[in-house]
């Protein structure tokens, strides 16, 4: 059970609990002030009636009430618009002086504003005149003589204390609400990092589409034609009998998280880490359409592949001289894509011939090459130079599998290629032009014609 000053108990039990008092603290004072007005001589006995309806009505509504808690907004605003129609009938058979009903006024909007909205106001408001209104139509409109100073003391006095038990009640619900609010931030912000810590287990891509909720974690799946993707590492296997673990284990890592930047770069879904391999497929759970999937998976691979020449130079800076090349498999069709598994455990991931194709491919590629299947040639040949390589009897494959080797974009090897590769014994030149920021152009090509006059200069010398 809920103690008083949990900050969610007000919200449960406490507000209509104070409705209730604020509720019969009003008509409790429109008793007290119509009985020292009789006993002023100022009402006539038709006054019990109204004293007597002030003191039982509020019970009475709270009693009623009680089944309809669960919709406590709705029936909040259906009974303070009760009460204003009732107050406005009472003005109407009272006849009150204005200074009385003036502070009465004062009282009744008072409870319509913590109501909460402006539209509920008016609605108040209109409440209220229907009342008036009413009250005139039945019992006429009479001026009121001037009120009593101890009928006037007494009316001012109740509605102070209305207007300081409900300034007191806002106030408690308004720091109810701050540390309800705070309760919750903190909450949010435990489930936001806990959030981050399991989306470092899955995608990104199917992190966020389960919690933007276009994704049920239920065991579904479906057909879909996907761009699929396997790398692995020509020799690594024996590397890390060569090398101390924790070295080993630096560089794995470092690996796989360049990559993983690159993949996510491209907008791939990474599949699965298998040691140094990894698998990547593009299509789902977001896709731009087949060929442009077939394009970002071949540039994102070109990229790679490329980016492995800076690994191996930093590599081999901190003692690591094995020439470390990724080899790539690419292949384009339909796959069964969605969770595998059970209710408790589940792997999102594909499956299908085509999944198989593309890590045999990956298996027949030499180190340093990509190589495709027909279907994806035919999807990104006309940006990407592939070369034919011939055909392979694949496991699982009636007839020869064509294989198409990936050169480059085509733009790079062009008159004016964008990037420029050349290593030798001594010289290694890793560009690229399009990457150089405009300030450093005119630096790269000052060392570049450095390090070309000094070559020229060695051979002068050797010429002699």
């Amino acid at each position: 059970m809920s103690r008083p000053h949990d900050p969610s108990h007000f919200t449960e039990t406490t507000l209509p609990r104070q409705d209730y008092m604020a509720r019969g603290l009003g008509y409790g004072v429109a008793a007290v002030t119509v009985m020292v007005g009789y006993l002023l001589e100022y009402f006539d006995q038709r006054v019990f009636a109204v004293a007597l309806v002030s003191l039982l009505y509020p019970h009475l509504v709270f009693i009623l009430s009680r089944p309809f808690e669960k919709k406590k907004r709705a029936t909040r605003k259906f009974l303070i618009n009760i009460d204003a129609f009732l107050f406005g009938i009472f003005l109407g058979f009272l006849h009150l002086p204005m200074e009385i009903a003036g502070l009465f006024l004062i009282m009744i909007n008072t409870s319509f504003i913590v109501v909460g909205s402006i539209t509920a106001w008016v609605f108040c408001v209109t409440s209220l005149a229907a009342g008036v209104s009413t009250g005139i139509l039945i019992f006429g409109f009479h001026t009121a003589p001037a009120a009593p100073p101890a009928l006037f003391m007494t009316a001012a006095f109740g509605v102070g204390m209305h207007l300081a038990v409900t300034a007191f009640n806002s106030n408690r619900q308004a720091r109810d609400l701050i540390r309800l609010k705070q309760k919750f931030q903190g909450q949010v912000e435990r489930f936001q990092a806990l959030s981050q810590q399991v989306s470092k287990y899955v995608a990104p891509q199917v992190w966020e589409s389960i919690f933007s909720g276009r994704r049920q974690a239920r065991l579904e799946t479906q057909r879909k034609k996907l761009v699929v993707f396997f790398s692995d590492i020509v020799g690594f296997s024996s590397l890390s009998e060569q090398i101390e673990a924790e070295a080993f284990t630096d560089l794995l890592n470092q690996y796989l998280t360049d990559m993983s930047r690159i993949a996510l770069k491209y907008g791939g879904t990474i599949d699965k880490f298998i040691g140094d391999g990894i698998m990547i497929f593009f299509g789902d759970p977001v896709s731009k359409g087949t060929k442009r999937d077939a394009l970002a998976c071949v540039s994102m691979a070109i990229e790679m592949r490329r980016h492995m020449l800076k690994l191996r130079k930093q590599w081999a800076e901190h003692g690591m001289t094995a020439p470390l090349q990724i080899r790539m498999g690419i292949n384009t069709g339909y796959c069964t894509v969605g969770n595998f598994g059970t209710d408790s455990r589940m792997d999102y991931t594909i499956i299908g011939k085509e999944v198989n194709l593309a890590s045999r491919l990956e298996s027949e590629a030499d180190a340093g090459e990509i190589l495709i299947s027909h279907e994806t040639f035919a999807l990104v040949k006309d940006k990407i130079i592939c070369r034919q390589r011939g055909t392979a009897m694949v496991k699982g494959f009636r007839d020869p599998v064509p294989l198409y080797q990936v050169v480059d974009y085509r733009r790079d090897l062009g008159s004016n290629p964008s990037f420029v590769n050349h290593e030798t014994e001594g010289f290694s030149l890793y560009l690229e032009s399009e990457k150089i920021r405009e300030e450093e152009k005119e630096r790269v090509a000052d060392a570049l014609e450095k390090a070309a006059n000094k070559l020229r200069g060695k051979v002068a010398d050797v010429s002699r």
